[in-house]
Formats: structure tokens, sequence, C-alpha cells
């Protein structure tokens, strides 16, 4: 939205984000973390072909496969 304003209306990214109430630091905002896509997608599908499992039992899984960075990914995916 805020693009949209600056290019279409030719006003500041300052003065867009004012009308669309939202922050500069917020829009400006960059994620450091790395999207970990290749363990997100594992995790659903697991989650599709093991609907009645858990989170904690797809993580057994997930460790049994060799990821071991996916102690927080499995309860925060929702797809348990």
């Amino acid at each position: 939205m805020v693009n949209y304003l600056h290019d279409t209306y030719r006003v500041s990214e300052r003065r867009a984000c004012r009308v669309a109430r939202i922050p500069v630091s917020t829009f400006r905002y960059e994620s450091r973390q790395e999207p970990r896509t290749a363990l997100r997608m594992r995790i659903r599908e697991i989650a599709q072909i093991r609907v009645r499992y858990g989170y904690r039992k797809i993580r057994v899984l997930l460790n049994r496969e060799g990821w071991k960075e996916c102690a927080m990914a499995t309860a925060r995916s929702g797809c348990c």
C-alpha cells in the first residue's frame, strides 16, 4: 500500500507511511533470519501424510532424518 501511494501520488515514503498509518521502521524492516523453507516444506509434508501426528512426533521424525534445528519450527508451524 505504501509503495502504491509512493509511486502513484509521487509523495515521499514517510508521508505515504503516515497516510497508511504504518510506522516507517515497520515498512523498512527486513528479516535477518534465513527462511528455512526446506524445513517448513518437510514439516507440512509430514503433517499432511500423518494427519494425527502432533508437533512432538513430527519433531522426532525430523530428528531421525537429520534435521537438528527443528525444535521450535515444528511448534510454530501451525500445521499440527
